[in-house]
């Protein structure tokens, strides 16, 4: 009989998981899923509608050959939640793929957030502009934290500024982390002049304009994951370079993508791989909906850190 599962909260996820392990651990991810050769199994994310709480409920699973990994994330994004509670609440199952026994159930929201800021840090650092020194972030929920502390410990920036629907939220955000950032009274002011910006937002139409967008700008689009939903107009669509993690992803689920009709030029594992270049002297795009090898990869990075503390000391 197989052991039991072992079970690894959030406090403990939070403490094994540290980003500079994750980086290189999700470039490899990249890269392998961008090869597109068989080595990498995972279908598009499978989602199913809750209308009657304005909710959905999304099954994410991967086989990744290379490393052997084999894991399946289930997560819960809804509109509407309690005050404190998350829209994003996920569990990551991660099985033997010798015999798919269940080894570990692990909490997937710290997953979650810390592996979708670190891609979004990995776009920023091949597709950056020369100068980087205000970062806008655009929402202020989990993902705008776990953004913030990533990005403001990998880039240079001199100025931070933060904008969301409700100043309230976003001024709760700025006393929730480590140094100054700018409230802004609207999105616009937020957006003007920034080298970067990050839209980590619940918006279904779009909050971000291309005409307020400095040339030669990033943009890392996080939020909109349904096609009907978008956070950016067809000005910044068009005009920008876009990239993505997954093209076939993107064409099913980016309502950003789909309802813009923009081309898509790269998946980003065929920059880091450096078989599509990083058109840095462009506005850049990267349209990121999460995927299941960057959930596999990371709880497979979990599950050896926990194996590496529990192990007996010699």
């Amino acid at each position: 009989m197989a052991d039991a599962p072992i079970f690894i909260g959030a406090a403990e996820v939070a403490d094994l998981l540290q980003y500079g392990a994750l980086l290189p651990v999700l470039e490899r991810a990249l890269v392998d899923f961008s090869k597109h050769d068989g080595m990498v199994v995972q279908p598009v994310r499978s989602t199913v509608p809750v209308d009657k709480h304005n909710g959905f409920l999304g099954v994410m699973p991967a086989y990744m050959t290379e490393s052997d990994t084999l894991a399946t994330k289930i997560v819960r994004f809804y509109h509407q939640t309690a005050f404190g509670t998350s829209s994003h609440q996920a569990t990551v199952l991660l099985f033997n793929p010798s015999d798919g026994s269940l080894r570990a159930i692990m909490d997937g929201t710290v997953i979650t957030e810390m592996r979708t800021a670190a891609v979004s840090a990995i776009a920023t650092k091949y597709l950056k502009p020369d100068r980087l020194e205000t970062l806008c972030i655009l929402g202020s929920g989990a993902q705008a934290i776990s953004h913030y502390n990533i990005f403001t410990q990998m880039f240079p920036f001199k100025q931070v500024r933060v904008w969301s629907r409700s100043r309230e939220s976003a001024e709760r955000f700025a006393g929730q982390v480590q140094g100054q950032v700018q409230v802004c009274t609207s999105a616009r002011e937020a957006v003007l002049g920034a080298d970067v910006v990050i839209t980590v937002t619940m918006a279904s139409e779009p909050v971000l304009f291309g005409e307020w967008v400095k040339p030669g700008a990033h943009v890392n689009a996080v939020g909109a994951c349904r096609p009907e939903w978008r956070e950016m107009d067809d000005a910044l669509m068009k005009n920008a370079v876009l990239y993505v993690d997954s093209k076939e992803a993107a064409l099913m689920e980016s309502g950003d993508v789909i309802l813009s009709g923009a081309d898509i030029f790269a998946e980003l594992g065929e920059v880091v791989k450096g078989t599509r270049p990083a058109l840095c002297e462009k506005t850049t795009l990267f349209k990121s909906l999460g995927m299941a090898v960057e959930d596999a990869a990371t709880a497979k990075l979990v599950f050896d850190c926990w194996l590496a503390k529990k192990k007996p000391k010699l």
